[in-house]
């Protein structure tokens, strides 16, 4: 196999795993925020859906986490830390933001307010632009490889992470 159809195939790979974590993240969230907020018809926090959508972000982060860490980047050797997972949280927020982005400027700057629209520059556009970064800032800074880790370890005035054989 040439270098460029090995870099591809690595990439469908990872990409594929990346694309099943994240669907059982959102299932998580899914569940979680309707258990919450509907369950029996007037679920526990039915008059608190921000507070429900929280608790279900954060529920849905840590499993994406974990299947991120165990499966899709199960070949970097990236120590599990509260740094690490702060690190995932914060660049969590900034996929949200890319989404919420795409969702304003269809209704602020475009001024598009159908339910097609929403979902189109919301769902459609803003989902596939927060998972591109993702997949790109995960493996870049979270999952980072060995030789990025080491990079970074020496930039910082830390120890380079070993990988042991």
């Amino acid at each position: 196999m040439t270098r460029a159809s090995t870099w591809i195939v690595g990439h469908l790979r990872r990409g594929g795993s990346f694309l099943v974590v994240g669907g059982v993240g959102f299932v998580v969230d899914a569940a979680i925020y309707n258990v919450l907020v509907f369950w029996g018809g007037h679920g526990v926090l039915s008059s608190l859906p921000l507070v429900a959508k929280v608790i279900s972000i954060a529920a849905a982060s840590v499993v994406t986490y974990i299947g991120s860490r165990l499966w899709t980047y199960r070949d970097r050797n990236a120590e599990p830390s509260l740094a690490r997972f702060s690190l995932f949280a914060l660049l969590n927020l900034v996929a949200i933001a890319l989404q919420l982005g795409c969702l304003g400027f269809s209704r602020y700057v475009l001024h598009l307010h159908s339910p097609l629209s929403d979902n189109v520059s919301g769902t459609l556009i803003g989902q596939a632009v927060a998972t591109l970064f993702r997949y790109y800032a995960y493996g870049r800074w979270v999952f980072p490889a060995q030789s990025e880790a080491r990079n970074a370890a020496l930039l910082g005035g830390g120890e380079p992470v070993r990988r042991e054989p």
